[in-house]
């Protein structure tokens, strides 16, 4: 599908949208079982994190038909926002002398593998059900690395996409010359369309016929 034929809520088959949508769902389980929201300000803090990863995703694919700029941006804050979950899951491990796994540990080794294959949230629901603090928080870093990894690759692919097409003005500008060359002619007589469409790869100008 063209980018300017999005469906609405297209942005559901992102594979990256619901993953975030499984790091929100576990961060909403985590601050409810394990953190005092009238007490903690990290609680909140947490959740507004998820959130705005995953909502920043939704809004940056959102703007990309209106601007290029807004997509780069809206899925870098996105980024941001997991990384400063990352964080916070961290400092939650680290401080209450509880062990962060890594890439050695059992756990991590067997959790990576299968949680590459899921991103529908009910799954990571039935994994994290009367577990503990630090499984939890362990099971919530893997799946926000993995969504790192993912807004990595989307960010490389905008700005490839960026590099290819050029940016949203640039693209309409493009199309409204190949409407003109196809209705009126190189020449601007009606209904005379040169034979090799003008796109940002062949940007050849119309022409202005020469004064006599």
């Amino acid at each position: 599908m063209q980018d300017d034929e999005k469906k609405i809520d297209s942005y559901k088959t992102l594979k990256v949208y619901q993953k975030a949508i499984c790091v929100f769902d576990i961060t909403c389980y985590f601050v409810d079982h394990f953190l005092d929201r009238g007490h903690d300000r990290t609680a909140d803090q947490m959740q507004q994190a998820a959130r705005s990863g995953k909502q920043n995703i939704v809004e940056g694919y959102s703007d990309a038909e209106g601007s290029t700029d807004s997509e780069h941006k809206l899925t870098v804050i996105a980024k941001g926002s997991l990384e400063e979950l990352k964080e916070d899951f961290q400092d939650f491990l680290r401080t209450h002398g509880m062990t962060i796994w890594d890439q050695n540990h059992e756990k991590y080794k067997a959790c990576v593998p299968l949680f590459k294959r899921h991103n529908d949230t009910a799954y990571y629901m039935r994994q994290i059900k009367d577990r503990s603090a630090e499984d939890i928080a362990n099971i919530a870093l893997i799946v926000i690395y993995q969504t790192l990894a993912m807004l990595y690759g989307y960010i490389k692919y905008i700005n490839r996409k960026f590099l290819e097409q050029g940016g949203v003005k640039e693209q309409r500008y493009w199309k409204r010359v190949q409407y003109r060359e196809g209705r009126f002619g190189r020449d601007g007589r009606f209904g005379r369309g040169d034979a090799t469409p003008t796109t940002p790869n062949n940007p050849t100008p119309p022409t202005t016929p020469t004064k006599k």
